[in-house]
């Protein structure tokens, strides 16, 4: 079994920024030559998550919607009384969703649906730079 780690460098503009890295993803699996096994995509951080979605207008805005009534921004937190960042929200969406995703992989390529793209969503209440880590595992 093979393993190949890379990093996909990105910057977000914040706050429910929703980014496609299916394509990057996509070429790790390419360069990586691995024709069976599994893919694993994770963002070091608190503030951010990564996950699957149909990649079109209208869940762009019924993702952050929904993220707004499950820890609406403007709640009260024990993280903002101690540390005063603004980004308790941030923490608490990020742990909802999740840093990480796993995605077969099958003749060298994502098994992903028809509509299904990975996505990661920056949930801090500033911009950031991130840098995710793409790690292949098989044959």
């Amino acid at each position: 079994m093979r393993v190949v780690s890379e990093r996909i460098g990105l910057e977000t503009r914040g706050e429910v920024d929703i980014l496609d890295i299916t394509g990057e993803v996509q070429s790790i699996v390419k360069r990586s030559g691995t024709e069976k096994g599994i893919a694993v995509v994770f963002v070091p951080g608190s503030t951010a998550a990564v996950t699957t979605i149909e990649y079109e207008p209208g869940l762009l805005t019924d993702l952050p919607s929904t993220l707004e009534r499950l820890a609406p921004r403007n709640a009260t937190y024990e993280h903002e009384k101690r540390l005063h960042d603004g980004n308790g929200h941030s923490h608490v969406r990020a742990s909802l969703l999740g840093p990480s995703l796993t995605i077969p992989i099958k003749d060298g390529k994502l098994t992903l649906g028809t509509w299904q793209q990975v996505v990661l969503v920056e949930l801090d209440a500033r911009s950031r730079s991130r840098e995710l880590v793409v790690q292949i595992l098989g044959e």
